[in-house]
């Protein structure tokens, strides 16, 4: 068990400097249970999957789109300078890999946010198949939510159902799929039955306007009570 835990992958925790670490620069140095030195069989195994040409085409493209989101790359000294939005991105990558048919599934929620994005996608000349999350209306009472356990008591309250949004989806044959706001879990299992790939434009925090790591930034100040369970 002891054995396990130092080689237990922990890159989250890695005291290094960050350019005397192996997975940036040939130096041989990391911390304990470091992926890049005590996993090179999972990494060969990984590695293997981008001989798939479809792989390797969406792979490299994400690369370069990954590059062309900072400008002036060949000044020297180089110092990162960040251009281009999330949803500037999602657009351009959808382009260089000739997607046409976009799926958006979003949260009942961001009703408002997702007839924007749907907006700015069409004008880009994509098609989209949106779908929102109570698409369907299946019962809570299907899945055995009791009384207590809903948010509107005293109805029929429908269910968000992730299942149903992926595979319209796969029935509509999308070429990419966009997530908007699906809650924790749904999320998951939208991932899980969806067959074509998928990225997530912005996710659900119902507190923080949907800017989840504003709890991240808050931890060493305003909000130190989240790191004390209880």
């Amino acid at each position: 068990m002891a054995e396990d835990k130092t080689r237990r992958p922990s890159c989250a925790c890695c005291e290094l400097d960050f350019l005397s670490r192996i997975c940036l620069l040939d130096s041989r140095q990391g911390s304990k249970g470091c992926p890049s030195l005590t996993k090179a069989d999972v990494l060969s195994e990984a590695n293997k999957e981008y001989d798939d040409p479809t792989v390797r085409e969406f792979a490299r493209q994400a690369s370069i789109q990954e590059a062309e989101c900072y400008a002036n790359r060949d000044q020297r000294p180089y110092i990162l300078q960040p251009t281009k939005t999330r949803l500037v991105e999602v657009i351009e990558f959808a382009k260089k890999m000739d997607y046409k048919r976009l799926g958006l599934a979003f949260c009942i929620g961001l009703t408002r946010e997702a007839a924007a994005v749907n907006d700015i996608l069409e004008a880009h000349g994509f098609e989209v198949v949106s779908v929102l999350c109570k698409a369907g209306r299946t019962s809570k009472g299907n899945i055995g939510l009791t009384e207590d356990q809903k948010i509107y008591r005293g109805m029929d309250e429908p269910m968000c159902n992730p299942i149903y949004q992926a595979k319209l989806f796969n029935h509509e044959n999308t070429d990419f799929n966009i997530l908007l706001g699906l809650c924790v879990g749904h999320d998951s299992l939208f991932f899980k039955y969806v067959e074509s790939p998928t990225t997530v434009l912005a996710v659900k925090d119902r507190v923080t306007g949907h800017n989840p790591l504003a709890a991240v930034y808050l931890s060493e100040s305003d909000y130190q009570k989240i790191k004390f369970p209880g």
